[in-house]
Parts: C-alpha cells; structure tokens; sequence
C-alpha cells in the first residue's frame, strides 16, 4: 500500500492527496504534525531529511518527496486523467500557473516561516498576518489577471478538467481563508476553486476530512 506521511494543514500534503484521489490510487497516511514538530525527529527525517512533508513510500519502498516531483511523478505512472495537456505551450502554461502559487507564494507563508517571523524576529500576530496578507494579495492579483487574460483558462485553471495548477491553487485559498485575507478582488479564483471543491477528489482531499484534522 501507498503511504502518504503529512499533515493535515499542509498544503504541500493537500497537493498530493488531490492527485492521489483525482488518480483513483489507495493509499494510507501516516500523520507527522507539524506543530509539535514531529518532522523534525529521526524517525520521520529516515524518509525525508528535509523534515518537510509531505513523504511519499510507493508499494516497492521507493520513498519520495517534494509535492510537484510527487504529483507528477503519479501523473507519469497513471497518466489518465492528466494533470498536464499534451501540447507543449499549454503544458508549460499549466506549469507556471501551479509554480506561481506552489514556489513563489507558498515558501514564503508556511509553517516554518511564519514560526520563524514570531520566534527569531520577534512579530506579533498583527505583524505576522500582514507579512502573510502581502505575499498572497501579491500572487493572487498577478494569477486573477492571467486566469482573466489568457485563452487557455476554462471552467478550471486550464480548460475545463483540474490539472496540476488547480492542484496547486485550491490549498493555497484553503490557507488564505484561514488567515482571513479578503478575496473579493478575485472572482475567477473563486469561481474556479469553487468547481473544484465540488468535485468529490478534491473534497475528500480537504484539511477537514483527514484523519489527524481532530
């Protein structure tokens, strides 16, 4: 059996359950929280020395690691329905699009980040939220005006079938939501999350239905 090591919250984790679900593969998930720093310890860092989730063990032990090698790893291995089109121009498309939110806004509000602002730099929480809010009004303006922009958008990031930018895109509104940032500037992002969470991969993918969210 598959074995997904995450965290609830992750959204790195939240990636690959959606690819794992949209694929149809089993799997079992081993928790690692992250708050009390359990990727940190010897046991989880065998799988990834990184101490990052999520950590991915395939049915042969091959452990893999680092979400978009993850979810493109199982789009190769399981290629219908495909996270990427065929086309190249479209393709890389969808790859900027998912590395927008997944490298240039994710590494800088996760976990480890955030607890750094507040335990080295010493922020308040009004301080820390602002960083936060920066980052993600920053991306999302520039992802609102190329899904607003460009041909290729659809009912979902890319046409109208979820590929790996909407993989992407959704656990980064999913932490947005939390943090309180104000969406209102970006209805086709909303729109567009919208129909993923309909869609029974995606809900069952989500922070609230996983085993370690009690």
């Amino acid at each position: 059996m598959t074995t997904l090591y995450g965290y609830f919250r992750s959204s790195a984790a939240y990636r690959v359950r959606i690819v794992l679900n949209l694929k149809g593969l089993a799997f079992e998930q081993v928790p690692v929280n992250l708050v009390k720093g359990e990727q940190r310890s010897e046991t989880f860092r065998a799988h990834n020395p990184q101490g990052l989730v999520p950590a991915l063990v395939t049915d042969d032990g091959t452990t893999l690691t680092q979400s978009l090698a993850i979810c493109e790893y199982l789009d190769e291995l399981h290629p219908s329905p495909a996270l990427l089109p065929l086309e190249p121009a479209e393709r890389a498309r969808v790859r900027a699009l998912a590395q927008l939110v997944a490298c240039e806004i994710h590494p800088l509000n996760n976990l480890r980040v955030l607890k750094y602002l507040v335990s080295e730099l010493k922020l308040d929480d009004e301080a820390k939220l602002a960083w936060y809010r920066h980052w993600v009004t920053g991306g999302f303006d520039a992802l609102e005006a190329m899904l607003s922009r460009e041909a290729g958008s659809g009912d979902f990031c890319h046409g109208d079938t979820p590929t790996l930018a909407d993989v992407c895109l959704v656990p980064q509104v999913f932490n947005a939501e939390r943090f309180e940032c104000d969406l209102s500037a970006y209805p086709r992002i909303q729109r567009i999350v919208a129909n993923c969470r309909a869609l029974d991969a995606f809900h069952q993918a989500s922070p609230e239905e996983q085993p370690d969210a009690g």
